[in-house]
């Protein structure tokens, strides 16, 4: 859709992962600077996208317009237990119709997870928000984006055409950062 903008969100560690190998994130990958950053876009986008097992545990995360990815239907539905959601099974809906259905036609679109969900948007975003987490290791997680290990998460999104901007500081203590991926123009 023209109207819209997609951006990517992701706090991984040194090793590419955004969760443990139980497939929860860590609490090694909290931290307030990148939450404040997080939370922050989350308020500024019109609709939230996700997968079934991701999301946010925030305040104002119930008042947020998204499309929920599940398997469990068969192309678009409300969500019955989220009167702002809906769900979506890419395989029987096109993205423009979910979005159709959640009312958004123009604004911002925040990606936020599992790998597969972001693997599905990889040629549309406009702007991927790597967070890294340097110090932190989760040997046997779960990979931000199919094709990690064998790859980092950076070769991945320039092989997208993504070029990476310049890092912003999120926690000093800990050299947690953030880089824009940006699409080239």
């Amino acid at each position: 859709m023209p109207g819209l903008r997609i951006d990517g969100y992701v706090i991984v560690s040194a090793d590419g992962m955004l969760a443990n190998a139980d497939h929860v994130m860590p609490d090694q990958l909290n931290f307030e600077g990148d939450k404040r950053f997080f939370t922050a876009a989350l308020d500024r986008a019109d609709l939230i996208v996700h997968g079934r097992h991701s999301g946010e545990d925030q305040p104002n995360a119930p008042n947020r317009r998204r499309v929920i990815v599940t398997r469990s239907i068969a192309g678009l539905a409300p969500d019955p237990s989220n009167r702002r959601a809906i769900l979506w099974n890419p395989a029987g809906a096109a993205f423009e119709a979910a979005c159709d259905l959640a009312g958004v036609d123009s604004g911002t679109v925040a990606i936020i997870g599992g790998p597969d969900v972001f693997g599905m948007f990889m040629d549309r975003y406009d702007t991927f928000f790597l967070s890294q987490a340097p110090r932190v290791r989760l040997p046997g997680g779960e990979p931000c984006f199919p094709g990690v290990p064998e790859r980092s998460p950076q070769q991945i999104l320039a092989s997208h055409g993504l070029k990476a901007g310049e890092a912003r500081v999120l926690d000093p203590a800990h050299d947690v950062t953030v880089t824009p991926w940006r699409r080239a123009a």
